[in-house]
């Protein structure tokens, strides 16, 4: 059993499995293997935009049978060629939201398998590289609807899968628009609401 984060060797490839024997207080994912740190808390405004974000979606699926989670949440996220649930799983991530409708993904410890809509909020500590690596795995695991929400610029990019499994990238969204879902039809938000004070 590892208690502690230091036990862990960050250039070794790890599974779900294993990850469900760490017993330490720091919070990790597992992207294709590997370790990646999360930080111990998000700021005060990340936490107010994950929140106002939140409600909205919460609002709307009220009579839904679709359910709504925040990070932290672990999602498993089964990769090419496979795309089948499985405990061999070596990337869970937990994004900011997730969206599941197809609730047979959902289990004790999570949801196995690709969330409809995942938002991401940026903040400093996530750098170009877990952007892009987020994106691939959004991608690539089947991912319908992803937003990436940038604070300080205060924009949204919402990217939606293609009939190929691509992303295709809105406009940027940014003070007074209203951003819509694809996936969760008629949800929409207006920007000023999310990054206003």
């Amino acid at each position: 059993m590892i208690t502690n984060i230091n036990q862990l060797d960050f250039n070794q490839l790890y599974t779900y499995a294993d990850y469900l024997t760490w017993q330490f207080s720091e919070r990790v994912e597992l992207l294709r293997g590997k370790i990646m740190l999360k930080m111990p808390a998000p700021s005060r405004m990340h936490q107010e935009i994950s929140t106002k974000i939140l409600l909205k979606i919460g609002q709307f699926l009220e009579n839904s049978t679709c359910k709504l989670y925040h990070a932290p949440f672990d999602v498993r996220l089964p990769l090419p060629p496979h795309r089948i649930k499985s405990e061999k799983a070596d990337t869970v991530v937990q994004p900011d939201i997730c969206v599941i409708c197809d609730v047979s993904k959902l289990d004790d410890k999570g949801c196995n398998g690709a969330p409809e809509l995942v938002i991401e909020i940026l903040s400093s500590s996530n750098g170009g590289r877990e952007i892009k690596d987020k994106f691939d795995l959004y991608e690539s695991a089947g991912v319908l609807e992803y937003w990436v929400v940038q604070p300080t610029g205060k924009f949204i990019i919402r990217y939606n899968l293609d009939e190929t499994g691509k992303y295709i990238g809105s406009r940027f969204y940014t003070e007074d628009d209203i951003i819509e879902s694809k996936v969760l039809q008629g949800f929409q938000i207006e920007i000023n609401q999310i990054f206003g004070s």
